[in-house]
């Protein structure tokens, strides 16, 4: 085999290793779930001017996937848990409106116990130091919403604002068994008949902060469980690239899921040196990408269409194309999946779930 020849085998494999890590929702230790926890788990952050009023945004957090397909144990697809989401735990998206990857404004979400067969969402909005903090303090906009988990979505109206939680259709894409075969691409999605739960907020432009802005989300849980300080379980903005942090230790995988943006900077070798293994990348440029992947902000500009990774993200945007052209150098740049069908044209603009619980 020529030298050229065995750079490329090499190099086939180490993106075949990343991409069977990035073809699930999940980034705990182990590649599992965040403290073990489905309901804590990030999967995608979209956001979109709203279809026909220029002067709201839809943004999007999507967490709990239904199945854990455990990749490559030996163990088969499985069910995650059936509580929607976590009432001890946080739910936040934060946005910074001046560019210094510090929170300005944060959108806060705690959720009840579904004990009594029912669970409910608070949304609370706050402004300035406290968002960049670590609380569930700020001003409530909803109060008792009711969590969907059925069919029917059930949509929370308050002022400026609209509020939706609940089971929904997966808008992800991506021909998982694919990537794992060696790159070959068949366009079988894995993620269509699969679910998540989603939280969809309708938002006044005005409120964001900005014309132009940066988002992230993430989830937290107290320290000790109850009266305890909260802390961060993950966090994320960009779809896929979580998985670049594979190429660190252990304490620096959790310090990259536990950090802020504002400290991005110190995983840029990282990311530079999984570059150079992936894509083939000189030196120089590894550097030049892993520069503009990071700090981990998803950049919005509500005045603008929506297209990923420039601005925003639509639920149509083929993220997964986007990331292997990045991961592979351009030798790689679609997996023959494109976005599903069962998108509404209307809030909550997810599909129905394909496991509703009525």
């Amino acid at each position: 085999m020529s030298d050229q020849g065995a750079a490329d085998g090499a190099r086939s494999n180490s993106i075949t290793h990343y991409l069977e890590q990035m073809s699930h929702h999940y980034s705990g230790p182990d590649w599992g779930f965040p403290r073990g926890d489905p309901r804590l788990d990030l999967t995608d952050l979209y956001a979109f001017p709203k279809p026909g009023d220029a002067g709201k945004s839809i943004l999007v957090m999507n967490v709990h996937p239904s199945a854990h397909d455990y990749l490559d144990r030996e163990n088969p697809l499985g069910p995650t848990t059936a509580e929607a989401f976590a009432p001890e735990a946080l739910y936040e998206i934060k946005i910074d409106a001046n560019g210094d990857a510090v929170a300005d404004i944060a959108y806060r979400m705690r959720f009840s116990s579904s004990a009594g067969g029912v669970q409910t969402a608070t949304l609370r909005r706050v402004e300035g130091a406290q968002a960049a903090g670590a609380n569930d303090s700020g001003q409530a906009i909803v109060e008792g919403a009711p969590v969907s988990t059925g069919l029917e979505a059930r949509v929370t109206d308050a002022g400026d604002y609209r509020f939706f939680a609940g089971r929904r259709s997966d808008p992800f894409f991506f021909d998982r068994r694919g990537a794992v075969n060696n790159l070959q691409f068949t366009g079988d999605d894995f993620f269509a008949d699969k679910d998540v739960c989603s939280i969809v907020l309708e938002v006044p432009n005005f409120a964001l902060g900005g014309k132009a802005v940066g988002l992230w989300h993430r989830t937290l849980v107290r320290a000790d469980g109850t009266d305890g300080g909260w802390i961060q379980a993950e966090r994320g903005a960009r779809p896929l690239q979580l998985f670049l942090v594979l190429g660190l230790s252990g304490a620096e995988r959790d310090a990259y899921l536990g950090g802020e943006p504002a400290n991005d900077v110190r995983f840029v070798a990282a990311f530079a040196h999984a570059l150079k293994h992936t894509g083939g990348y000189t030196p120089q440029e590894a550097r030049r990408v892993a520069e503009i992947m990071l700090p981990e902000i998803l950049p919005y500009d509500p005045t603008r269409p929506a297209s990923f990774p420039e601005n925003g993200r639509a639920l149509t945007d083929d993220a997964a194309d986007a990331f292997l052209s990045i991961l592979t150098n351009g030798k790689v740049t679609r997996d023959k999946v494109g976005p599903h069908g069962d998108l509404l044209a209307e809030f909550p603009y997810l599909g129905p779930p394909h496991n509703g619980r009525e």
